[in-house]
């Protein structure tokens, strides 16, 4: 764990708590190993949703619609999930209609890179939150799409399929650090390069579940 226990312990016991369906949607990851984001970074997308007073979210990487139930307790008009795998977004339509949140909710089947190209936004909140190493593509695929003053929030930036020790040592300056870490590693690196990098971002990264690099669109 990035953070120590006691410190994620403080954060999971002061954050809000799940709904009756997003409790279901955590035991069906648990009982299947499904990686989500948790309630901690949950509770950052229901904030973003809330301060950007969002009529459309787009996610890259939705499973079966956790993440996305966040962005609607936030008040989110709109949340364009997408997901590859076809029975995770059956279930999540199946999770969404029991929460009475499926008339807010957009089910994209298929790659969300070229799902995205339909959409010419403007996106309020964009999560990204698929293959690593595609991260950096997301980026440059809703860079003109995202608002002034909307976010692109990415997740497992310290933590998941990733070497964090040698992604801290590259952000730390050691260019070699992630040379012979894997492909996930060496994809959150080149997002953090490009969204770091963008003039017209601000970025934050918060230690929060598996890590949240928080980025806001600069007029």
């Amino acid at each position: 764990m990035v953070l120590p226990e006691a410190v994620s312990r403080f954060v999971r016991a002061g954050g809000p708590e799940h709904t009756a369906v997003q409790e279901r949607m955590a035991a069906f990851a648990r009982e299947h190993d499904f990686p989500n984001i948790g309630p901690e970074s949950g509770a950052v997308l229901r904030l973003l949703a809330r301060v950007t007073d969002a009529d459309a979210v787009f996610e890259f990487g939705s499973g079966f619609g956790y993440s996305a139930s966040w962005f609607l307790r936030g008040g989110a008009d709109r949340v364009i999930l997408t997901e590859f795998d076809a029975d995770e977004l059956d279930k999540g339509r199946e999770f969404m209609a029991d929460a009475g949140l499926a008339d807010r909710c957009v089910f994209e089947g298929g790659d969300a890179m070229a799902t995205v190209e339909r959409y010419d936004g403007p996106f309020d909140v964009v999560l990204v939150d698929h293959q690593k190493e595609r991260y950096a593509d997301a980026l440059r695929a809703v860079r003109g799409k995202v608002r002034p003053g909307g976010v692109v929030v990415a997740d497992n930036t310290m933590r998941g399929p990733i070497d964090f020790d040698a992604l801290l040592a590259y952000l730390e300056g050691d260019a070699d650090a992630i040379g012979g870490e894997n492909e996930q590693t060496r994809g959150i690196a080149a997002y953090l390069d490009a969204v770091r990098a963008a003039d017209d971002f601000e970025t934050a990264l918060l230690p929060v579940g598996s890590g949240l690099a928080v980025s806001t669109k600069v007029a």
